[in-house]
């Protein structure tokens, strides 16, 4: 084909949507975020700043403080997402209800059309599947996990069990055994789902065999944070195996 043939055939590329992603400096989870993105939509990711000390509380609140999410906001309004994800699950928790939701006020103030967090997104996603009792499995040390427990106990939600796996830091190293190792130590009969916290846990290949085995929805901090900032631009998110993507529903404008 002649090159000026090829050119007139050529109508791409496809218009992109877009979804902005403020992640923690040591965020290595960026392709399992992609997993979840439908083919038109882009993700554009920033980190907040690198802070010399492991995942502690002190962590949490310092990878969450409001000027550092309000400026990495601003760093990613240029290619005009519309939705801005703060992609953190400890850092959107750490100071309960009061602090999840000014994470989503300061992502507004900056500029974001719209803005969600991974504690927010997983309080959304209870709602829409009628779970009021979960367990939960992380990867934090007691103090950490024990904040996602008083969050979640803010929006009438239950936590029959707890199991963290005690860990201050290389969350990422930790591989899918670990991940069902923990997952079955933590379920309990009467929870209604599991929760895996942490964005830098990886879960999207086991999500559907886990929910097959334990007879409930699994859901995973990076799941509930894509499958929200997609809710909000009324498009699905890229899982049909998984309990929540199935469940998807275009929320009440």
């Amino acid at each position: 084909m002649a090159p000026e043939d090829f050119m007139g055939s050529v109508s791409g590329p496809a218009p992109q949507r877009g979804v902005g992603v403020v992640a923690p400096f040591d965020l290595a989870m960026d392709r399992e975020l992609w997993r979840w993105t439908p083919e038109n939509v882009t993700l554009y990711v920033t980190r907040t700043a690198f802070v010399p000390v492991p995942m502690t509380v002190e962590m949490a609140s310092l990878i969450s403080d409001e000027a550092a999410v309000h400026s990495a906001t601003r760093d990613l309004l240029s290619p005009e997402p519309e939705v801005v994800a703060y992609a953190c699950a400890s850092g959107s928790f750490v100071d309960g209800a009061a602090g999840e939701r000014n994470l989503t006020t300061v992502m507004r103030e900056a500029g974001a059309p719209a803005a969600v967090t991974t504690s927010g997104a997983l309080v959304e996603a209870l709602e829409v599947l009628g779970v009021r009792r979960v367990a939960i499995a992380t990867p934090y040390v007691e103090n950490v996990t024990e904040r996602l427990v008083g969050f979640l106990g803010e929006h009438d939600v239950e936590v029959v069990t707890s199991v963290g796996l005690g860990l201050l830091g290389r969350i990422w190293k930790v591989d899918y055994r670990q991940v069902v190792d923990i997952v079955r130590s933590a379920d309990r009969p009467d929870a209604e789902a599991m929760f895996i916290s942490c964005t830098n846990l990886p879960t999207y290949d086991i999500i559907g065999p886990l929910e097959q085995e334990l007879g409930k929805p699994v859901l995973t901090a990076n799941q509930v944070t894509m499958w929200a900032a997609l809710r909000t631009m009324g498009l699905p998110a890229v899982a049909p195996q998984q309990r929540l993507v199935r469940a998807f529903d275009v929320p009440a404008a």
